[in-house]
């Protein structure tokens, strides 16, 4: 049985992605680890958590991920084309319609993470009452993550892509896990207002943090203990060291990494 609860949170998973870099043309979320795709310790992890739904974007393959977890208790968002990560959370706004409670928004290609971890993020949220919380975490090497600019407070000033950033930006070791914790109705405001104007072309959901703060809503950070959980998976490479870790550490899901 599971020790948490969190019916009042709707979870909402990204992966509509090719994943490029892998080289291969399977959905990114479809590539197995330890004999799983990779969209499924991602679910696990959300049963854990106990939350009161779960919404999956799909986009590239869709149908053949949608076969693959037609079992599942989801409920499935098109993206029919990639254009962000706001984008991708605005496609799934015919399903959150009168929404209001907390979204939590997480990535489909992150097999390590767990529940405790997600746990103490919307516990840090509401302990907060921000309207946002993002989960951050330090890395050894920050390259190709958006950065995680404080405030004077300790809290979130905003989150700068990789691509956008300055040299010193670039210095910042904490960075942005691509995890959040919403007030729903605060996230489709904020949405509402986001633009493509950056080096991409896309609507960066990372962007809505800064449109609250400016608009004087509170926005907070919780930092991770444990980077190895929260890294993503773009490459073969780094699929073989998640599934290295996964393997070494192996017993239970509570007890990796």
């Amino acid at each position: 049985m599971t020790r948490f609860r969190h019916p009042e949170t709707a979870a909402l998973v990204l992966a509509a992605g090719q994943g490029t870099r892998m080289m291969s043309d399977l959905a990114k979320v479809l590539h197995p680890m330890a004999g799983q795709p990779l969209l499924a310790y991602v679910l696990e992890t959300l049963d854990d958590l106990a939350v009161g739904r779960v919404l999956v974007v799909v986009g590239h393959q869709r149908e053949r991920v949608m076969a693959a977890f037609a079992g599942a208790e989801v409920e499935w968002v098109v993206q029919a084309e990639q254009c962000g990560t706001g984008h991708a959370v605005l496609m799934a706004a015919p399903a959150l319609e009168g929404f209001e409670g907390i979204l939590l928004v997480v990535c489909g290609d992150t097999p390590l993470l767990r529940a405790t971890t997600l746990h103490a993020l919307l516990e840090g949220h509401a302990a907060s009452r921000a309207a946002v919380t993002v989960l951050s975490m330090r890395v050894p090497d920050p390259h190709g993550y958006g950065r995680v600019l404080r405030a004077p407070d300790g809290g979130i000033a905003g989150i700068v892509e990789e691509r956008d950033a300055t040299a010193e930006q670039r210095g910042i070791d904490e960075v942005n896990s691509g995890v959040y914790a919403f007030d729903y109705p605060r996230l489709a405001e904020a949405l509402a207002s986001l633009t493509a104007r950056n080096a991409q072309g896309e609507y960066y959901l990372t962007d809505t943090v800064a449109l609250m703060g400016r608009r004087g809503l509170r926005t907070a950070v919780v930092c991770a203990g444990d980077h190895r959980e929260l890294l993503g998976i773009n490459t073969v490479d780094q699929l073989a060291d998640a599934e290295r870790v996964h393997r070494e550490l192996g017993a239970g899901r509570e007890e990796r990494p």
